[in-house]
């Protein structure tokens, strides 16, 4: 009896310990994390569509429960910053977790890697892509490294790109790559072709991808899989979705309700079709059926049942990509010489017959295949014939007119139902308020038998997957959003009286209720976008309107951005407070003011003041002369406000004085003459030398706040002003008669040692009127009998005025003891002797020198007229 007990409560314990762990499990919760990014503010050219797709895409993912972090336009730094920043934020969610990465953009491949492009990249040459692009493996891999459940890679890059025309192209689209696992990796167009650029306002590949994405309890390759299908339809043929999985663990976007009405196709018809002979099909049929399955051997089984149809063509051209694709990739995967001449052999003019060159350039090996070597065996055969005709070209997509394919036929509804009547054509998003942020598309509502998994941790404060059924309640937000983003921005609804930084306060306060109608921004770019707004602010005082675009081609806080749409009227808008008005300080430029364009940097041509300006309603004020030209008189919201004076110039307005034309033109009357039509003429070196006096016309009456400006005095030579002094030449000719002579033809000859040394009087021109010797007096050589005549000898002089000059003779006289080590001419060669080097002291040393060892001089001795020397 206590056995039975005992084997009771044991099982008791397990069935408590095995609802715990149920209980457990069910309350642990999935965790999802998206980020999004669309470029189309490229310097080669933009994207129409990039931007909506990204944000098409993040608002879908938003209903599905994901928590979305996405920018637009994004440069290298920017976008490196915000994925670490994202990595971090998976790392944070725990194993559990799904991730999702869409990029939507310019894509390159090189030698066998995928890059995406950045904004800002600058692609001369093939060489620059790995250094002016972002590597897709360096964003798969750490994805990878994480411990996530379900990891989702979207490229949406496969596009025609315009780098320049080399000798050695890059192959077009995107390379063939193998999933990590875990991961599911996706591109808009078959690995090596490229899709068509869209008109606007989505592509076709973002927008059949985000359709299969709202449908309820669709499986994540089926999702794909009627992707690559609707596509196809839309475009005609020209682009062919491609995608590879290796996720084992279910997953759902969103769950399809019990009482949700009957698929057109059940769930076992579609096994059926998918697992039925293509043969089986009608011609028809087994195109779409092949297409659906997206594999080599299903084209193949086509190729063998209809050889002789009209989509034999296309298909072989799809077999024909596949199969370089992957003897390229099994290529790069050996990444030996042999592998690279085993291609090369295959394909010598093929896609990537440039990228092997490339590579065997750094394996120093033949460009080309030697006569004999190991040949690589790959997966696939050789092509055939046939298909060369498609492969034999660097880039390959499908609507080429040489091609001359035949357009596909309709998909049927056992394959592809047809499109929600709401999602068929999808208006445009609305321009997007702040830099970086993503567009918000006009949602349209998920049906109410499709509702989100209820085992996944909703995103904080998403408006978006609170009311997915509720499309009113998420547009109006959105409209509201924008209406109080735009009370930040000048616009005439907004009330006066706030300045700038208060209009921006309250949206941001606005704001807050509705930012999860949208997509966030990384940390990063919302510092960033911060920064620029400031710096708006400080510029022109107002950040980016609706409409404006930031080319981020340049960095960030460089240069306020312009707007998108001309303005179609020169009158002053009184819809938002100017830089200047109520006594504000105008912005600085080199120092000065920046009024009407004027005092801007790198201007070749200043405007004059006299723009037109606005004073109340229709009343018009010209230049400076009216002090209220700043186009806020008028309105009842700034009655009674007061206008600073705008500056004089001598206590004149400047509207009444001349021009600066006129001005410059009475100052300098050779400056303008009838033979250059009332232009200013280039001023050379010769105009200036010869003593014209120039004023510039920033100098008489300058309307930048030099009020009471003296103007400099002109040089003069010796008291005399310098435009009635003669030329150069004549000066120089006049002091100089020997240096100029008709000999020479009036020009200057060449000065020779003796023409110096004879006693000539050269005055230098620069000493002649130079601003810097004014007033110097020159003094003449004298000669012997103190007259200053041309006859000057120097010489003679030189002896008559310092007669003593004579070193070696003045030595001799002074210190007869002392031994001339260097002898003249006239007297005999001393036999030198070696003695002890006299000691010399220098008196003009204050300080004392150290006692140093002092050595009797032997006399001399042994020499005609000296005394014998001792022994």
């Amino acid at each position: 009896m206590r056995t039975l007990h005992k084997y009771l409560g044991l099982i008791v314990v397990l069935i408590v310990f095995a609802i715990a762990s149920a209980t457990s499990a069910l309350a642990q919760e999935q965790k999802r994390l998206a980020f999004v990014i669309g470029n189309g503010a490229y310097q080669s050219g933009e994207l129409a569509t990039a931007a909506n797709d990204a944000g098409l895409i993040g608002q879908t993912l938003q209903a599905a429960g994901f928590d979305v972090v996405g920018a637009r336009d994004v440069d290298q730094e920017s976008l490196r910053g915000a994925f670490r920043d994202f990595l971090a934020k998976v790392s944070a969610a725990g194993p559990d977790a799904v991730v999702f990465v869409y990029l939507a953009g310019h894509g390159a491949q090189f030698e066998g890697e995928n890059y995406f492009l950045p904004v800002d990249a600058n692609i001369a040459n093939p060489a620059d892509v790995p250094i002016q692009a972002i590597r897709v493996s360096d964003l798969t891999r750490p994805l990878a490294a994480l411990p996530t459940k379900v990891n989702i890679v979207v490229l949406d890059a496969a596009r025609p790109n315009a780098f320049p025309q080399t000798k050695q192209p890059l192959a077009g689209g995107l390379a063939l790559v193998d999933p990590d696992p875990n991961m599911l990796i996706a591109f808009n167009a078959a690995p090596g072709t490229i899709a068509p650029e869209g008109k606007g306002p989505y592509g076709a590949y973002a927008k059949a991808l985000a359709e299969m994405m709202r449908e309820g309890g669709l499986p994540l390759e089926d999702v794909f899989d009627r992707t690559r299908l609707r596509v196809n339809e839309v475009t005609q043929g020209a682009e062919v979705p491609w995608d590879a999985s290796r996720i084992s663990a279910p997953f759902v976007f969103f769950e399809r309700a019990p009482d949700a009405p009957a698929p057109k196709v059940s769930e076992a018809e579609d096994q059926a079709n998918r697992t039925r002979e293509i043969r089986d099909f009608d011609a028809h049929d087994a195109y779409v059926a092949a297409l659906d399955r997206d594999t080599m051997r299903g084209y193949q089984d086509f190729l063998v049942a209809y050889p002789h149809d009209p989509m034999a063509k296309r298909v072989r051209a799809i077999i024909a990509a596949r199969r370089e694709a992957i003897t390229w990739r099994q290529t790069w995967m050996r990444d030996t010489p042999e592998a690279y001449w085993s291609y090369l052999e295959r394909y010598p003019h093929g896609p990537h017959a440039w990228d092997a060159r490339r590579r065997l350039e750094h394996f120093d090996a033949e460009l080309e295949p030697p006569p004999s070597f190991t040949i690589i065996v790959y997966d696939v055969p050789p092509p055939p014939p046939e298909e060369i005709f498609y492969i034999d070209r660097p880039v390959l997509y499908f609507d080429d007119p040489d091609f001359d394919f035949d357009p596909p036929p309709p998909v049927a509804v056992i394959f592809l139902p047809p499109p929600p009547p709401d999602f068929i054509v999808l208006p445009p998003p609305r321009p997007p308020v702040e830099i970086f942020v993503l567009p918000v598309p006009v949602f349209v509502p998920v049906p109410v038998w499709v509702r989100p998994p209820h085992d996944i941790v909703p995103p904080p404060d998403n408006i978006i997957f609170n009311n997915i059924h509720n499309a009113t309640v998420i547009n109006n937000t959105v409209i509201s959003n924008e209406t109080v983003n735009q009370a930040g921005q000048p616009s005439g609804n907004a009330e006066g009286g706030l300045t700038t930084r208060q209009k921006m306060t309250g949206a941001a306060v606005g704001t807050g209720a509705a930012l999860a109608a949208r997509v966030a921004l990384p940390p990063v770019l919302k510092k960033r976008a911060a920064g620029r707004a400031e710096f708006n602010q400080d510029q022109s005082g107002s950040p980016v309107k609706p409409g404006q675009r930031a080319i981020q081609g340049q960095q960030p806080g460089v240069a306020n951005p312009q707007s998108e749409v001309p303005s179609t009227t020169r009158k002053l808008s009184t819809e938002h407070a100017l830089p200047g008005t109520d006594g504000r300080t105008l912005p600085l430029v080199n120092g000065k003011p920046v009024l009407n364009d004027q005092n801007l940097p790198g201007k070749k041509s200043r405007k004059q003041f006299g723009r037109q300006g606005v004073v109340g309603g229709n009343q018009e004020a010209t230049g400076n002369a009216g002090a209220a030209a700043t186009g806020e008189q008028g309105t009842g919201q700034q009655k009674g406000r007061k206008f600073r004076k705008l500056p004089t110039v001598n206590g004149m307005p400047a509207d009444n004085g001349q021009s600066a034309q006129e001005r410059f033109g009475k100052n300098n009357p050779n400056a303008f003459s009838g033979q250059t039509g009332g232009k200013p003429k280039k001023l050379t070196r010769k105009d200036l030398s010869a003593g014209q006096s120039i004023v510039e016309p920033n100098d008489q009456g300058p309307v930048n706040g030099n009020k009471g400006r003296k103007f400099r005095k002109l040089p003069t030579v010796n008291g005399a002003p310098a435009d009635n002094r003669p030329s150069v030449q004549q000066r120089l000719g006049k002091n100089n008669p020997n240096v100029f002579s008709d000999q020479n033809r009036g020009k200057p000859k060449k000065l020779m040692r003796r023409d110096l040394s004879s006693g000539q009087s050269f005055v230098e021109p620069s000493d002649q009127g130079s601003a810097n010797r004014i007033n110097r007096k020159l003094r003449r050589l004298q000669n012997e009998g103190g007259s200053a005549g041309p006859q000057v000898n120097v010489q003679r002089n030189f002896k008559v005025n310092r007669p003593n000059e004579n070193a070696q003779r003045q030595f001799r006289q002074e210190r007869p003891n002392e031994q001339v080590l260097r002898p003249q001419k006239s007297e005999p060669k001393p036999e030198f002797r070696a003695q002890p080097r006299p000691q010399m002291q220098e008196r003009r040393l204050p300080q004392q020198q150290p006692p140093q060892q002092q050595f009797k001089k032997k006399p001399p001795c042994g020499q005609q007229g000296e005394p014998a020397c001792q022994q």
